[in-house]
């Protein structure tokens, strides 16, 4: 490793770790960490035989990513619920995303310190904070890990072919998919860096870019190949990508998290994900208002999606024009389209409308344009290097300070909620959550004035009744945690958690009959819960007792 290169790394490191070391504060969050670890037997035992079996073999949290449970366990053995060695975990991933990202664009290319500005716009954007101090999001720097390997070893196979080059690509794949499949677009992303930087692609399939990315990959590869020869070439990874895909609509559709067309149309669906793309954009060039979550709005602006389709269109159709002599531009769109293919909302999965994690491996397309487009473009400018320099260390630093303020909001559930309610609108899903933390902290009147705004918003919204029945009941309010309960279970006449703590609110007025009627329903619903049982034959006997 030269000097530069060995500099280079060094920086990317140190600047990483020291910024994202804010997370070794944070807790816990309420929003899926409690699902995936703290409350989760599997995972909490540890790494053991039937941790393992139970990892491979379940669609918990409507997902199969055995990898990701495997690596939560992991920590559990390690750290406990000590949330520091968590978030530890993610940022030691996300530093060797950073360099694997250096290594990898500096190996393709060349191209030393624009390698470097996409691996410091990678490591330190702020957009990139969820997925990192978010410990429930593993899944996100885990699989990015193994699509970063998976790219060095089919360069290494593109630059020298073999059997074990292949099939080390082709394994590191596999791996990745199984940490989460939003992977599944990578085979295309092989095909993109046949065209650039590898240049692979021979003329007789199409056209050849007029400036290879680097002459060394391209003098000690093998002869250039058609473009048929290069799709067939990958079909092994189209084929885990469809395996994957099928294993996941399965997982979703078990778990109830895939949306109808009732639900949402396909015309909003195809506007959610114009303007969605277009956010991303806006975004990743002025890092700002991010929240966790941000909801689906009740209608589209018409305008707002023509904007949206024009923004895209026409760098489309720049990149395209300029393909021959700037096929960085392409690569790096395409890059960006097709990795946020597979959660733009065209196969709906929850309400959010776009969310911060998914921009992890989508952006990297947008820092390459950058880097490489301003690099081309400045060629003749007088004092570049100075102007390059100062104006990446500022972009650098800009985006390092951002980062730490967004980390700070991870600190906890009320910073996380309160922060994200501050930058959306109508989103009542965080003031759910809100009201959750405000709860579990003792502050009852604050978290039912949240549970109610939630309502107001969304009045169908049966986690919210559930949540305010249990407010309710901390403050004596029975008659109206009854009322809140009977309203979940009419509205979800499957949530046996709801029929069981309505049974319990039932026995307080002492309405018997009614009580045993919702614990029957619970056990009903969930046969396998031994609370449930037990509590179905205590009444029963109870009841029976009185009887005679």
């Amino acid at each position: 490793m030269s000097r530069y290169k060995l500099i280079v790394v060094l920086f990317l490191m140190v600047a990483t770790t020291a910024v994202y070391l804010r997370t070794s504060g944070n807790e816990f969050v309420n929003y899926d960490d409690q699902t995936y670890v703290v409350n989760n037997s599997n995972i909490q035992s540890g790494v053991t035989p039937e941790s393992i079996g139970w990892a491979f073999t379940t669609t918990y949290a409507a997902n199969w990513h055995p990898v990701t449970w495997l690596s939560h366990m992991a920590d559990c053995q390690l750290y406990g619920l000590d949330p520091r060695g968590h978030h530890l975990t993610n940022v030691v991933i996300h530093v060797f995303n950073t360099v694997l990202l250096f290594l990898l664009f500096n190996g393709m290319t060349g191209a030393l310190w624009r390698s470097a500005f996409v691996a410091a716009l990678f490591a330190l954007h702020p957009l990139h904070v969820e997925s990192v101090a978010w410990v429930a999001e593993r899944k996100d720097v885990l699989s990015t890990f193994f699509f970063l390997t998976t790219l060095l070893a089919y360069c290494s196979f593109a630059g020298r072919r073999g059997p074990w080059r292949y099939l080390a690509a082709l394994m590191s794949f596999a791996l990745g998919l199984m940490a989460k499949p939003m992977l599944v677009s990578l085979p295309i992303i092989l095909l993109l860096l046949d065209y650039w930087p590898l240049c692979r692609y021979s003329a007789q399939g199409g056209e050849v870019p007029a400036k290879p990315g680097n002459k060394k990959v391209q003098d000690a590869g093998p002869a250039k190949i058609p473009g048929l020869k290069l799709l067939v070439e990958k079909i092994p990874f189209f084929m885990l990508s469809i395996l994957s895909s099928a294993i996941t609509l399965y997982a979703q559709r078990a778990g109830d998290a895939v949306n109808s067309l009732e639900e949402a149309p396909l015309l909003h669906r195809i506007a959610n994900a114009l303007e969605a793309y277009a956010a991303y954009v806006g975004k990743t060039l002025v890092p700002i208002r991010l929240g966790v979550l941000y909801p689906l709005p009740a209608q589209y602006s018409w305008w707002e999606v023509a904007g949206a389709v024009a923004l895209l269109g026409g760098i489309a159709t720049g990149a395209f024009l300029l393909r021959r002599r700037f096929p960085f531009l392409l690569v790096g769109w395409l890059w960006f389209l097709t990795t946020l293919v597979p959660v733009i909302g065209l196969v709906k999965v929850g309400s959010q409308s776009m969310a911060d994690r998914y921009a992890y491996i989508p952006i990297i397309g947008l820092f390459v344009m950058v880097s490489w487009g301003v690099a081309e473009l400045s060629v003749r400018w007088p004092y570049r290097r100075v102007v390059l320099a100062a104006s990446a260390a500022i972009i650098i630093a800009v985006f390092s300070v951002v980062t730490w303020r967004q980390i700070g909001y991870w600190e906890n559930s009320e910073a996380l909620f309160s922060h994200t309610l501050d930058v959306t609108t109508d989103n009542y899903i965080a003031h759910i959550k809100m009201g959750q933390a405000m709860n579990d902290k003792g502050q009852l009147d604050g978290a039912a004035g949240h549970c109610l705004e939630a309502l107001r918003i969304q009045p169908a919204f049966e986690p919210g009744y559930v949540l305010l029945a249990l407010i309710f009941t901390k403050q004596g309010r029975i008659d109206d945690a009854i009322g809140c309960y009977f309203k979940a279970v009419q509205l979800d006449p499957n949530d046996a958690m709801a029929h069981y703590n309505l049974g319990f609110a039932l026995m307080a007025v002492k309405e018997y009959a009614g009580a045993m009627e919702h614990f029957t329903a619970a056990v009903r619903i969930d046969p396998t819960n031994d609370n449930y049982r037990t509590t179905l034959a205590r009444v029963s006997a109870r009841s029976n007792s009185a009887a005679r």
